[in-house]
């Protein structure tokens, strides 16, 4: 999932802004992306199977190398209470045993799931021809994502799983344990798999100035992906887009519940507990809507939920935003937004209008509001009788994802993976093609 970005800590810790920076950063991305460049060829060559022994390869050196991973993070993890960063942030941060189990566990999975058909026929042309679409990687991707030690693994492992190379920015809270896995993991299973390490790299430069140059470079980085939530990010890609570079995005998050007087109110308390197991990530629920028919006898429940959860409740009159994001709220994470709804439709309107528009649950006996709702919301993720926390890559397709794109236009929505990272071809052959 995808939280607070770099650029967003940096702000707490000020940002130099000096024209040197600017260079080094240039620099350094720069010859990240001709490196990757360069090391990109193995993977479009390498068969998928070896591809995949490779992935099993990181997940084993993950393993091995836990206590140096874990020793790294300890260090990530000191200096980011020392600084007084917010405990949810602490908590994306850390890494423990159980935590880089899942990780390899997920490697594994990724590793087990299909690879994508690099050609497949569409339908037969005059002339003896025939149409193909073929599936061709991008090159090389950037990647810019939040002080999260595990999404390196993430992304780092659907670019191997795609053909792509990369480089990878982290916020600079995480920069000892992205080393680590980057140097001592990752690296080496791409080396003993034949795979040029150097198709993934990491940028060490702290600062601003490393994400901006990150989505400056269009001839080298073509494609970069934005992970975090905030006007950090949406300003990157606006920078991105004036220096012709193409971005999957995902700046905002905040997921809604709505329960409609149908709601079984057993299952919504449960649903709306499951929803608040972490609050710093994108998809955990932020407003909670209630059908005025049932407000006077769900909300003291859920308000004593909340308390019990140690959960403080916006009610009405509003002083903010509706769907204002407590996730990016340092101090008050720990928060929901409970407003009123009359009727499924009227609760579907207001997640459009008011949210980032990417994730909604109806909980509700019937099923006809059920499918008002579910119709009505234009959303990335729609839910019923379920958790919004289900909106997340390996939970949703039983694969890791590179973030979740919201984007109101055609092309990847919701958790891009490595299906996703490829650019299509037609191609017009003869039937005879031997490919």
């Amino acid at each position: 999932m995808t939280e607070r970005t770099d650029t967003e800590e940096e702000q707490v810790r000020g940002r130099a802004g000096v024209p040197a920076a600017e260079h080094v950063a240039e620099a350094a991305v720069a010859a990240a992306g001709r490196a990757a460049q360069a090391a990109a060829g193995r993977l479009r060559q390498m068969p998928s199977d070896g591809l995949d022994e490779t992935l099993r390869g990181i997940a084993a050196r993950l393993r091995e190398r836990e206590a140096a991973v874990i020793a790294a993070n300890a260090g990530d993890v000191r200096a980011a209470a020392t600084e007084g960063l917010a405990g949810a942030f602490v908590d994306r941060l850390t890494l423990d045993a159980g935590r880089i189990a899942a990780m390899a566990g997920q490697l594994e999975a990724l590793a087990g799931a299909a690879a994508e058909p690099a050609r497949t026929r569409i339908r037969d042309l005059d002339d003896g021809l025939e149409l193909q679409e073929w599936r061709r990687p991008v090159g090389v991707i950037g990647a810019n994502f939040e002080a999260r030690p595990n999404v390196v693994v993430d992304i780092a492992s659907q670019l191997i799983k795609s053909r792509n190379a990369g480089v990878l920015r982290t916020g600079s809270s995480a920069i000892r344990s992205a080393g680590v896995l980057v140097d001592e993991v990752v690296g080496p299973a791409m080396a003993d798999g034949g795979l040029d390490p150097a198709a993934i790299q990491l940028l060490r430069e702290p600062g601003r100035e490393s994400a901006l140059a990150l989505v400056r470079e269009p001839a080298l980085i073509p494609l970069v992906i934005l992970r975090g939530s905030g006007e950090s990010t949406r300003a990157l890609a606006r920078e991105a887009a004036l220096h012709g570079v193409r971005t999957l995005a995902h700046a905002d998050g905040g997921a809604v519940i709505y329960l409609d007087r149908s709601a079984d109110q057993a299952l919504a308390l449960r649903l709306i507990e499951r929803s608040l197991d972490r609050l710093g990530v994108c998809n955990r629920l932020n407003l909670l809507l209630v059908d005025q028919e049932r407000w006077e006898a769900l909300v003291p429940p859920v308000t004593s939920l909340a308390e019990r959860l140690g959960i403080a409740v916006s009610l009405p009159p509003h002083r903010h935003p509706l769907g204002q994001e407590w996730a990016l709220q340092p101090g008050a994470e720990a928060t929901i937004t409970i407003a009123q709804a009359g009727g499924a439709q009227d609760a579907a309107a207001i997640a459009n209008r008011e949210t980032s528009g990417l994730a909604a649950s109806v909980v509700a006996e019937d099923g006809a509001a059920a499918g008002r709702f579910l119709d009505a919301y234009a959303g990335t993720g729609a839910f019923w009788n379920a958790s919004p926390r289900l909106l997340d890559g390996f939970k949703l397709l039983a694969l890791p994802e590179t973030g979740i794109n919201i984007d109101a236009v055609p092309g990847p929505r919701g958790p891009v993976t490595f299906r996703d990272l490829y650019l299509r071809q037609y191609a017009v052959v003869p039937t005879t093609y031997p490919g």
